[in-house]
């Protein structure tokens, strides 16, 4: 699974950084998931903490703690202005937090004020509808999405001009249709993107490919395609957007930043 594939990496990365570095281990580690419960920054250090512990670099457990507001500004701008010095403490970002620092979504602070600590995988785009939805296939909804823009609402985690919402509307130009003209509804986090999803509030959701791999054996899904250049482990029953004709890719880099003031060492 995507999931368990994650976690060697992240296990593997994590074992390399702490090889051969004389350091004294912090009393609490923690990991900021920078939203609320679910999805990928929740994924994203559970991966960090089962990584740590299960490959016994940590004594102490390490807790996770969610912070969301901004799509990750609140947490990155409350590690920066309150937390910048704490050496047990990492945060969780993806590709989505580069794109909001360059637009300008986390306020004054750039990408100069953390210390980023390491990428650990590549996550996916990936176009989710509930089970019971009448569309079968990507050409289904992007045929429905061009023949009625209004009638098709989209929902993610994250507002207009966020990494969910460009896979919506990348989805909308290869429909042929003017992204401001899609329905579009914005959740804090993908577990309220999901839920919405489950209860018929929206009819696609253009999350992850790591969301997908956790709710797909339920049976109250149907991922109609991955937006990665090739199939992933996990979801290999799942073709590629680009193997069904549409030219939609999006990579999502995981990894983790510290404080500006943590020193190197630690």
């Amino acid at each position: 699974m995507l999931k368990k594939t994650l976690l060697a990496a992240t296990t593997a990365v994590l074992a390399t950084l702490a090889a051969g570095l004389a350091h004294a281990e912090p009393a609490k580690p923690e990991c900021i998931a920078p939203a609320k419960p679910g999805g990928g920054f929740d994924l994203t250090c559970k991966l960090a903490q089962g990584g740590l512990q299960n490959g016994k670099l940590l004594d102490a457990p390490m807790r996770v703690t969610y912070m969301p507001g901004g799509i990750g500004a609140v947490a990155y701008n409350t590690v920066i202005a309150n937390r910048p010095a704490e050496a047990g403490t990492i945060v969780a970002f993806s590709g989505g937090s580069f794109l909001n620092l360059a637009i300008g979504k986390f306020g004054k602070y750039n990408e100069n004020d953390v210390k980023w600590l390491a990428a650990v995988g590549a996550d996916y785009g990936a176009i989710i509808v509930s089970a019971d939805s009448p569309y079968q296939s990507l050409k289904d909804l992007i045929e429905a999405t061009r023949a009625n823009p209004g009638k098709v609402v989209y929902g993610a985690g994250g507002s207009v001009g966020s990494q969910d919402w460009m896979k919506s509307a990348l989805i909308a130009r290869e429909a042929g249709v003017n992204y401001r003209n899609m329905r579009y509804v914005a959740f804090e986090g993908s577990g309220e993107a999901m839920t919405a999803l489950l209860g018929g509030h929206v009819q696609a959701y253009s999350g992850d490919a790591s969301d997908a791999a956790a709710h797909i054996g339920g049976g109250r899904i149907r991922v109609l395609a991955v937006l990665a250049p090739e199939r992933v482990p996990g979801l290999e029953n799942v073709p590629t957007a680009i193997e069904q004709g549409y030219n939609v890719d999006w990579t999502i880099a995981r990894g983790y930043y510290m404080g500006p003031q943590v020193a190197d060492a630690d």
